[in-house]
């Protein structure tokens, strides 16, 4: 299998589980929810989904030909923590779900498991 045939199933899996425009993702990373979930590595440091958020929003602004390797490593990490964290679904009715730490750390590594 070539590079490049990796390199688009990479990007057509991250389209899939990104599914937040990156205005809608960058307006989310504003708030506090976002910024009050995920895996933090020291005081008052900024969480790696957060981060990752950030970058997810310059990813979807950046023309396809200007992506790089880094740029695919990160979309199936992306990929990996998306799905991982849908298989975790709490058993609570959508109504329910839409203030939980587990969609909002899904939200900012782009996906709104509500749309």
């Amino acid at each position: 299998m070539s590079d490049q045939h990796d390199d688009r199933a990479t990007l057509r899996d991250f389209r899939e589980a990104v599914n937040m425009t990156p205005a809608a993702l960058e307006g989310w990373l504003e708030t506090d929810a976002s910024r009050s979930v995920g895996a933090k590595h020291g005081a008052g440091a900024e969480s790696v989904g957060h981060a990752s958020g950030r970058r997810i929003v310059d990813l979807l602004r950046t023309k396809q030909a200007d992506y790089g390797p880094g740029d695919y490593a990160h979309m199936r990490k992306v990929v990996g923590y998306v799905h991982r964290h849908l298989a975790q679904r709490p058993h609570r009715s959508a109504a329910e779900l839409e203030h939980t730490r587990w969609r909002h750390s899904l939200m900012n590594w782009g996906h709104d498991p509500l749309r």
